[in-house]
């Protein structure tokens, strides 16, 4: 690799920023708030949850070094690029998917923004909802680098928060951690919570197909897709551990971060919690718009030549946020999660994780050496 390129392509973009882009789709709303944790490790006990991350990591890894080297090698930067090589006329089942899944989560995120608004200030729950809104179009507006930025920053703050979190509520009521693993000992259902799991967040690494432009060598494929599982499930388990201490009852918490934060007691750390979980939300919606906006840009140069104006990608954010955020006023928080997830799992199992291990495993290994075309 040359000056040039190393410059152009700096090891953090290379290998860290993917994974970095990974969580940032997959923390979201419902893990962010620890109500995906609760959904789909609790229900497996304490021990099965812990199982269950484990599983969950390894598929994430596994699948990212997979989608990363298909990238790299076919230039594939945006979904329906990837997928017409990788399913020819059946994309449209991925984009159709995909259409169902940005609808769900942004309305996770603004029912969570909601409630986070209501709980920390007492507003009502559409200025927390507008205010993400806002954030998330304002900064797809300006594209990669913009999206890029956002990433990088908040992550310094989220492992930050979660470091300290894990330290307060060891310290506030880590003594029931022991005599809560010892009194669960059950495991049943835990390697379906982690497959079911990973099923549908790993399609986050076909969304954030746009930074892997950085990506040189098939090695920068694979090691920042081995990271990449790790990176994103990390902040679950430091989530996961303390609320094993109120299991079972925390399951049915709507906000189980709002709960843990009731228990350890500092205000000014529930303030910067619900903050960390609000940047949250803005790096996971942002991930998922930002993912439109290039499908339709890359459609948009091939047809007219032109990059796709700011404007209009402030305009495609904007009515997109507000038909799907609006929406989640109809739908409680744990409802959605429970029931529009679980059914987007199988959807993405038949569209993007068996092809990818059946069809994508079997271009990669018959180009080993040489580049691959678009179907």
């Amino acid at each position: 690799m040359t000056s040039q390129a190393a410059s152009e392509h700096s090891w953090f973009k290379r290998i860290l920023l993917p994974g970095l882009a990974l969580k940032a789709f997959v923390i979201g709303g419902g893990y962010a708030t620890g109500r995906e944790l609760a959904e789909f490790f609790l229900p497996a006990g304490p021990r099965g949850g812990l199982m269950a991350i484990g599983l969950a990591t390894v598929i994430m890894s596994v699948l990212s070094v997979i989608t990363f080297m298909l990238a790299r090698r076919i230039q594939a930067f945006d979904y329906r690029t990837f997928f017409k090589s990788l399913l020819g006329p059946g994309w449209i089942a991925f984009e159709l998917g995909y259409l169902l899944l940005v609808v769900l989560i942004l309305a996770v995120y603004g029912a969570a923004a909601g409630a986070i608004a209501a709980a920390v200030f007492g507003a009502p729950d559409w200025v927390g909802t507008v205010a993400l809104m806002l954030g998330i179009a304002g900064v797809v507006t300006f594209g990669n680098k913009a999206v890029e930025r956002l990433f990088t920053g908040v992550s310094y703050l989220l492992f930050g928060v979660y470091a300290l979190f894990i330290v307060f509520a060891l310290a506030a009521f880590g003594h029931l951690l022991g005599p809560a693993f010892a009194s669960h000992p059950e495991t049943a259902g835990w390697a379906i919570g982690g497959l079911t799991y990973a099923s549908y967040n790993t399609v986050g690494a076909v969304i954030i197909l746009p930074v892997l432009r950085h990506l040189v060598t098939d090695r920068d494929a694979v090691v920042s897709g081995i990271i990449a599982g790790p990176l994103t499930m990390l902040p679950a388990l430091l989530f996961f551990i303390p609320m094993v201490a109120f299991y079972p009852a925390i399951k049915d918490a709507a906000l189980p971060s709002d709960f843990l934060l009731q228990k350890i007691g500092l205000p000014w750390f529930h303030l910067l919690f619900q903050a960390m979980i609000f940047s949250a939300l803005l790096e996971s919606g942002t991930s998922g718009v930002h993912a439109i906006n290039e499908r339709i840009g890359h459609a948009w140069k091939a047809s007219r030549g032109t990059e796709l104006s700011h404007r209009a990608r402030l305009l495609i954010g904007l009515v997109l946020l507000a038909l799907c955020m609006f929406a989640a006023g109809r739908f409680g928080l744990v409802a959605l999660i429970a029931n529009g997830y679980r059914a987007l799992a199988y959807i993405f199992l038949a569209v993007f994780v068996l092809p990818l291990v059946t069809l994508g495993v079997w271009r990669l290994a018959k180009h080993r050496t040489t580049p691959l075309e678009v179907a």
